[in-house]
């Protein structure tokens, strides 16, 4: 017990682990290599959350300021673990700070990296201002300024929204469905169309994959309670005349060529692999699944663990993850972990 448990990663899922061992008695130090806690949900400006409704910096923030305060927790900011060495209940830690520390077990909660829209140019971001992402509509909705063209500032009228950026995209080796886009691309429709009731915001989708109880709160209630137009469409590119900017692509249920003007073109981008998580793998000594995640043990018999004993991984390290299940996977990953530090209560 005399030794922590180390948790590399502070958003959702290691805040999650953290508080969890905490809880009962269970010192933790916990390592996140920006100088904010909160992950994606914090770092990125996160608005209103999926399913909650709560908006993130309430939300995540009340999770990070629990942590923040616990005299078991140790936080470790802007800081990286460069060597981990070791067996289960004697690793040999050190960071990037000049900190060396023992632990009994790691968690990696290491998360992911937004898809970036630039390997996608046939559909216009970096080419037109007025092309964003979802995290940036997010930033402009928590920021307060509401929903705005980047290039003159002015309230959109038309909105397009495309799902599928950076998912199920063979031709640019992005093969996985991110899990959550369909679902926030449906809320943060429905939040366009409550700032602006006057604009007319269309989803163009390949398949929509509002999965289990989200169908009913946000693919129909963004329909028929906020007018949100969805189109199965193909999309080939994104265009200028000068003024608008210009939809292609066909419209795959009625097989016909679609042209349509739009104000904001917005990216439904997926989730990719932590860019990092090659050199992850290689200080933690884990392996890594065919698509660049970190590899996980069979979920029914060996919940949270990786290809070495004694590391155990949580959240969207190890693919695409929603906010909510990610923090379950964090207290799994904390139970396995104190299993293995306190093994004869862990039998009884």
């Amino acid at each position: 017990m005399s030794k922590p448990i180390l948790i590399v990663g502070a958003g959702p899922a290691g805040l999650a682990a953290a508080h969890a061992l905490a809880s009962v008695g269970q010192s933790a130090v916990l390592v996140e290599k920006a100088e904010r806690l909160g992950g994606a949900p914090i770092l990125s400006g996160y608005a209103k959350l999926v399913p909650s409704g709560e908006w993130a910096k309430d939300a995540i923030g009340g999770m990070v300021r629990r942590v923040e305060e616990d005299r078991l927790i140790e936080v470790h900011r802007a800081a990286t673990v460069t060597a981990f060495s070791g067996a289960p209940g004697e690793f040999n830690v050190e960071l990037s700070d000049g900190k060396r520390l023992q632990a009994g077990a790691a968690i990696l909660c290491t998360g992911f990296t937004h898809f970036d829209s630039l390997n996608k140019p046939e559909w216009g971001f970096g080419t037109f201002p007025d092309v964003v992402t979802t995290a940036q509509v997010e930033q402009m909705i928590s920021s307060g300024q509401g929903v705005r063209c980047p290039s003159d500032g002015r309230k959109p009228q038309r909105v397009a929204i495309l799902l599928c950026v950076g998912s199920r995209d063979r031709q640019i080796g992005r093969e996985w469905c991110s899990k959550i886009c369909c679902t926030v691309s449906a809320n943060i429709a429905m939040e366009i169309r409550e700032e602006l009731p006057d604009c007319h915001v269309y989803v163009y989708y390949m398949d929509i994959r509002t999965f289990g109880l989200y169908e009913t709160k946000y693919y129909w209630r963004s329909q028929e309670e906020f007018k949100v137009k969805y189109i199965k469409a193909r999309i080939a590119e994104v265009t200028s005349d000068g003024e608008k900017l210009i939809v292609k692509g066909e419209d795959t249920l009625v097989k016909r060529p679609i042209t349509i003007p739009f104000d904001m073109v917005v990216h439904a981008i997926g989730m990719d692999p932590n860019v990092e998580n090659k050199s992850i793998a290689s200080v933690f000594g884990v392996t890594l699944e065919e698509h660049g995640y970190l590899a996980r043990g069979n979920s029914y018999a060996n919940t949270a663990e990786t290809s070495r004993p004694g590391v155990f991984v949580a959240g969207a390290a190890t693919g695409p993850e929603t906010i909510d299940d990610s923090i379950a996977q964090g207290h799994a990953a904390a139970a396995r972990a104190l299993a293995l530090m306190r093994p004869a209560q862990a039998r009884a």
